[in-house]
């Protein structure tokens, strides 16, 4: 049966979308050539696949050649072929290879057997087949084996398809999250100047016109200069989640450091009051690893402590424990606690689970997200323990790296 042209081209497109013709030879294909080879004792075995004007062999065993010409391709006989199996027992007698090169000369053709690899929508991409230099037969067993391992190739050119198509689009999310993060530093920069004049301007304004202003007016300025700070905190923790792993990446940032002076200097940054007793580690440790991401890291879960919390007394544990190949940290408080059916959530992008912070503000949920984010590049883990009401405990590692 012979293809017309707009099938011939609809094969060919087939066989183009597969991305195999002229790789280099893989091993899951090569293994299969030689086990058809032993099953069915032919000195020759290929994985062929027929193009516009050649044909061209995947895999091969007992032949030096990796193309011919498909003018004189048994193949290209077997692919046009209803059978599920094509055997020629000796060409020299077969009138279709009358004149063909290929049954002439020191390595003649006489036995070919070859089984169509035919893709999801039908198409017959190439051939399985084996060949010998005289005449012969296949048992039923043999030719059984050989269409079972055709299969199998059938297996592996949609795997690779498959396989091909998730690298694109892991190259294409790649790209658009590059995209992404630029447009978000972009907008993020571009965004904190004119909120820092919104702040100055309110303090102005309040300042210049205080005897004009009543109380409706200053609570409106109040309220705006409230928002832009809330705007401006949303913008550097998105700023801050988006640039996370050049944070955790950059080797100029790993320094030796005594864990006491680390959260002292966390302390001071986040002017903790005297509604707070925050009580350090046992032990002061000198530790070497990325102290910007660290100090990322423990400002958010420390501020996240101060910020929910209900309590007269705001209480922060925080301990630490140097392992053979791990540091780990433990961030416990006294705060408002989380649901046990939020506890999943809260270290996902943009989810919110808490109400309002001890000062009446809404949280952004980006902070949590990028702690995990920063903990994982750091080769660490994180877990959360909570009861409502009671408080929360955090507990991290992080990879120890050896100077």
């Amino acid at each position: 049966m012979k293809t017309n042209q707009k099938t011939e081209s609809q094969r060919l497109k087939a066989l183009k979308s597969l991305n195999i013709l002229d790789t280099l030879p893989e091993q899951d294909y090569d293994q299969i050539t030689k086990l058809v080879s032993f099953i069915c004792d032919t000195p020759i075995a290929m994985i062929s696949l027929i193009d516009k004007d050649r044909q061209w062999f995947k895999s091969k065993v007992g032949a030096d050649y990796c193309e011919t010409d498909r003018e004189y391709s048994f193949c290209n006989i077997a692919i046009q072929s209803d059978e599920e199996i094509m055997e020629v027992f000796d060409a020299r007698d077969d009138f279709r290879f009358n004149g063909n090169p290929l049954v002439y000369g020191d390595k003649k053709v006489i036995f070919y057997a070859g089984v169509p690899l035919k893709d999801k929508n039908g198409f017959a991409l190439g051939t399985l087949c084996v060949v010998d230099h005289q005449p012969r037969t296949l048992s039923e067993k043999q030719k059984e084996s050989l269409m079972f391992l055709a299969n199998q190739v059938t297996r592996l050119f949609e795997l690779q398809s498959i396989n091909d198509g998730l690298k694109e689009t892991q190259k294409q999310l790649k790209e658009k999250n590059i995209q992404l993060k630029n447009f978000a530093g972009v907008v993020s920069h571009d965004m904190k100047m004119p909120l820092a004049s919104m702040i100055v301007t309110v303090d102005v304004l309040k300042a210049k016109y205080k005897d004009i202003l009543d109380n409706a007016g200053l609570e409106y300025l109040n309220n705006l200069k409230k928002s832009s700070f809330q705007l401006s905190d949303y913008i550097s923790n998105i700023l801050t989640h988006y640039e996370s792993d050049s944070i955790t990446n950059n080797e100029e940032s790993l320094k030796e450091f005594d864990v006491h002076s680390l959260i002292e200097d966390i302390v001071e940054m986040l002017d903790i009051g005297n509604d707070c007793d925050l009580s350090f580690p046992e032990e002061s440790i000198a530790i070497y690893t990325n102290r910007v991401a660290l100090e990322q890291i423990l400002l958010n879960l420390i501020g996240n402590s101060l910020k929910y919390n209900d309590k007269p007394k705001i209480e922060i544990d925080i301990d630490f424990k140097k392992e053979p190949d791990a540091y780990r940290f433990i961030v416990k408080d006294n705060g408002i606690g989380i649901a046990k059916d939020k506890q999943k959530e809260i270290f996902n992008l943009f989810s919110t689970v808490a109400g309002y912070d001890r000062k009446g503000n809404k949280g952004n949920g980006i902070g949590l997200s990028t702690v995990k984010k920063m903990i994982h590049n750091l080769g660490g883990k994180i877990s959360v323990e909570s009861t409502e009401g009671e408080g929360t405990t955090f507990e991290f590692t992080i990879e120890q790296i050896h100077n």
